[in-house]
């Protein structure tokens, strides 16, 4: 057979690349599309990629070489073999080990789809995951559901006895996975349904980076009739039944009891006969309903497809009638849109754009507020876990504010409505929500009480430059109406504060603090400029002259006093230095002309001469970057070979780096290694130079099929009483010790006589939010104290805690909650009902174990009553 070089790594069939451009459907008549012809492998590429807790990986090239996992690293095992002619052979995860792979022939990344041909045997598999990412109708957009689509051939002239098994882990349900998980099958029309999720169902019980939902279900699901079995029970015995008894021999162990996550899984398996040339396709659908996903000051809001009163199984019959439609709909938008994207920035541009569509999608979640209307909080991944953050949504907006108004005011309204309320009290704006999932006020820096630790400059700047993004798609100030005297307020600030920055983080705050710099210098020019166009469109002439002449005069001293020789300097303050100057973007897309022409061609001509091997460095300080910096840096110009000479190193670093993860935006620049961060929104960037085409951002922006309008207000917030008390309102006395005690002793009648005793909060003064009343530096803690109930209504208790590391906490003996990660501040959590049942008016107990892991360190906990503001 004639091979065709196509761009991949490895041998490419003709025919390899016929299925990958017309998966999952390949329905013919799709002609290829353009990432096909660039060479990019992602270092761990997505197979669900819906919101960051639904969010799984194959690491590496192979999608048979390793199993998959959630972004973060830790198991969510997607399992899948054939048996050919009586043999297994893998196609997914590593597992089972004794059976060989098949050979994978070729790879495809799209907006939508992950698509792999395997081959061997005499057969050829292609697995397809589409995730339906289609920007223009966030109902669609927003469901968390990946189809996995198997397509299967003979390849050497003879008929071949195919049989298909796949299994999701119970892992993909749980935080860690000595968790406890339940499962059964159900049916639901037409579908056969497997439902999984854990035992406790702690429902917006965590807040952190490193973690992994433990609440709501996963669904696996398949049309009836085109399945042989379907069953839940341990992952060994159901493929040791597959394996022995064929495709019809899964047996469901799903007798009502609780099993660790790592031994439960849900199963499919199907037989396809004798397969011969004729392709024979079967698909399924991975689905997650998280019941709530938000806590959005203290309310806890709805996926935002259910807003309607949909549940899991009408959202399967939704996912089940919709496949067809859907098959085609997302290969004929992958195509129009990489299409677009290689005009616009070559077939490399194309490709990275693809990889990076749905992780940034897949870092955020979509709910409903009270109007019904979408809200999108994007995560911090790898980062420190906070939620709508205003550098990381700045960094992520190129995407969301390509495909229209809905998307851009999806995660500006949410921030602003807090930014606006009295609980913001400085005269700048915001850095954070608070810490995923809980959108409950800022905790980064000072939070809400201090201005230590905040970016004054880089998120006012920020704020300004979006929402004049948003009048600039809606060719109106009407969005910026509502904001108006918050928005005023930050021009102001940046009058007085923004041309020269006192020591202060910026959004690269992991360089540290840094007075005077050059580059936030130039976001708060733009931020001016914005603000000036803002004036302008609501007919204030007077406003518009005063910040448009501000803005002037500043950029015209900064082009004077910024000045190193061939280059600009990375501050004012600092001859011999340099930064990437990637603020300067909106000069250009906003049509601010303030900065000459030649700033921008000197900038790049000293970029071109300072690239390492895999990129441009961030500035002088070291040889790390942001991979979202360099797509701004390199449209600067707005010449194509400036671009191109700028991003083929990225390219090249996604290509080589030893680190298999999801694509990171901070890695080295001479050795190709990742610095941090993993999985983040921030890749969304990689869309600005799409903004640079006014035609195209029009034609794309206009297809908003949501167009969100009445957003809620700021959620009230709810009644908060004190039961027992934490350190926050009153210090309690409590027994502890440091050295593991004996064998129950987080039980009620356990002796504690002989424990040291100590006012709480127990940790080091450093940890955020810490109110250390007996200092606890070592690496563990177990805390008790007794306390009484009285008449408080149990519907509304919460434990009220402070942890960090990660804690547990028993009342009377029975677990309450496990808290994974770490918190900057007391935070409501939700008690397991066993714990909720064991109390009683009086004598009751707290127990405590907090586990040190590294940073701060602090724990203290009480009890409160949380009632909604209505009651």
């Amino acid at each position: 057979m004639a091979t065709t070089r196509i761009g991949f790594r490895g041998i490419r069939t003709a025919t390899a690349l016929g299925l990958l451009l017309n998966a999952a459907a390949w329905s013919g008549g799709v002609r290829p599309t353009v990432a096909a012809e660039a060479k990019l492998v992602p270092p761990a590429t997505p197979l669900v990629a819906c919101d960051p807790y639904f969010s799984i990986w194959s690491p590496g090239g192979k999608l048979a070489d390793a199993d998959t996992t959630h972004w973060t690293g830790k198991p969510h095992r997607l399992t899948s073999y054939a048996v050919i002619d009586g043999k297994p052979h893998r196609l997914l995860g590593a597992s089972p080990s004794s059976a060989p792979p098949l050979s994978q022939k070729a790879q495809q990344v799209t907006p939508t789809r992950s698509i792999y041909a395997l081959e061997g045997a005499g057969v050829e598999i292609t697995l397809a995951f589409m995730t339906p990412a289609i920007p223009e109708d966030i109902d669609l957009l927003a469901r968390p559901i990946t189809y996995l689509t198997y397509r299967v051939r003979a390849m050497d002239g003879r008929p071949h006895s195919v049989r298909l098994y796949f299994d999701a882990g119970g892992e993909l349900t749980v935080n860690t996975p000595d968790q406890h998980v339940v499962a059964s099958s159900e049916q639901a029309g037409d579908l056969a349904v497997l439902k999984m999720g854990s035992k406790d169902q702690a429902i917006l019980g965590r807040a952190g980076d490193d973690l992994r939902i433990d609440w709501g279900y996963l669904y696996v699901a398949a049309p009836r009739a085109s399945i042989a079995g379907a069953a839940v029970g341990a992952p060994d015995e159901l493929r040791e039944q597959f394996n022995a008894a064929g495709a019809d021999g899964l047996r469901s162990k799903a007798d009502g009891a609780s099993r660790p996550a790592d031994q439960v899984a849900a199963a499919l398996a199907y037989d396809l006969g004798s397969v011969g040339a004729e392709p024979v396709s079967r698909w399924l659908v991975l689905a997650y309903d998280d019941l709530y996903s938000i806590e959005y000051m203290y309310s806890p809001l709805r996926p935002y497809w259910r807003r309607n009163g949909l549940d899991a199984l009408g959202l399967l019959a939704e996912a089940a009638r919709d496949y067809p439609a859907l098959v085609e709909r997302c290969a004929a938008f992958d195509q129009e849109l990489l299409a677009d994207l290689e005009k616009c920035g070559g077939p490399q541009y194309a490709a990275l754009c693809a990889v990076a569509y749905r992780q940034c999608f897949a870092a955020g979640k979509f709910v409903a507020d009270a109007h019904g209307q979408p809200l999108q909080f994007c995560k911090e991944n790898h980062s420190n876990g906070c939620i709508g953050t205003s550098d990381v949504f700045y960094p992520m907006s190129p995407q969301f504010f390509l495909f229209g108004p809905s998307l851009a005011k999806s995660f500006l309204v949410p921030f602003m409505n807090y930014a606006e309320s009295d609980r913001w009290k400085f005269p700048f704006a915001p850095h954070d929500l608070g810490t995923y999932p809980k959108a409950n006020g800022q905790v980064y820096g000072g939070g809400e009480r201090t201005e230590e630790n905040q970016m004054p400059v880089e998120e006012s700047g920020n704020l300004l430059l979006l929402m004049a993004a948003v009048a600039h798609m809606e060719g109106n100030a009407s969005f910026a109406e509502r904001y108006w005297p918050r928005l005023e307020q930050w021009a102001d600030y940046l009058l007085e504060k923004g041309f020269d920055p006192e020591n202060q983080l910026c959004t690269d705050d992991f360089a540290g603090h840094l007075g005077h710099n050059v580059n936030l210098s130039a976001k708060a020019i733009c931020g001016l400029g914005a603000f000036a166009q803002l004036c302008q469109m609501r007919g204030d002439a007077a406003a518009a002259a005063k910040y448009r002449a501000a803005a002037e005069q500043f950029a015209a001293r900064w082009v004077k006093e910024a000045d190193d020789g061939d280059h600009f300097r990375l501050a004012f303050d600092r001859p011999g230095t340099w930064s990437q100057k990637y603020n300067l973007v909106w000069d250009r897309v906003l049509g601010l002309k303030l900065f000459p022409e030649d700033v921008y061609r000197k900038e790049m001509n000293f970029y071109l001469r300072n690239q390492n091997p895999f990129g441009l460095p961030l500035d002088n300080r070291s040889a790390y970057t942001k991979l979202d910096w360099i797509l701004w840096t390199a449209t600067l110009t707005e010449k194509q070979e400036d671009f191109t000479a700028l991003v083929a190193p990225v390219i090249k670093f996604l290509n080589e780096t030893p680190d298999k993860s999801p694509m990171t935006d901070w890695y080295f620049t001479d050795s190709g290694r990742k610095r941090g961060f993993t999985a983040r929104p921030v890749v969304g960037g990689v869309f600005m130079k799409a903004l640079y085409d006014k035609r195209l951002w029009n034609k794309w922006a206009s297809r908003d099929k949501t167009k969100s309008r009445d957003f809620a207000p700021l959620p009230a917030p709810p009644k908060v009483t004190a039961i027992v008390p934490a350190a926050d309102v009153e210090p309690a006395e409590w027994a502890y010790v440091t050295e593991p005690p004996a064998d129950g002793w987080q039980t009620a009648d356990f002796d504690d006589s002989s424990w040291k005793k100590g006012q709480a909060g127990f940790g080091v003064a450093d940890t955020p939010g810490a109110i250390v009343g007996t200092k606890w530096d070592g690496r563990d803690v177990w805390l008790r104290r007794t306390f009484d109930l009285g008449d408080a209504a149990r519907d509304h208790l919460r434990l009220h805690v402070h942890h960090d590391d990660a804690a547990e906490v028993y009342i009377n003996g029975k677990l309450a909650a496990r808290l994974g990660g770490y918190t900057t501040g007391y935070q409501r959590t939700p008690i397991a009902r066993e714990a909720l049942d064991a109390l009683r008016p009086t004598g009751n107990v707290m127990a405590i174990h907090c586990h040190q892991d590294r940073g701060g360190q602090y724990i203290d906990a009480g009890l409160v009553t949380v009632e909604p503001a209505s009651e």
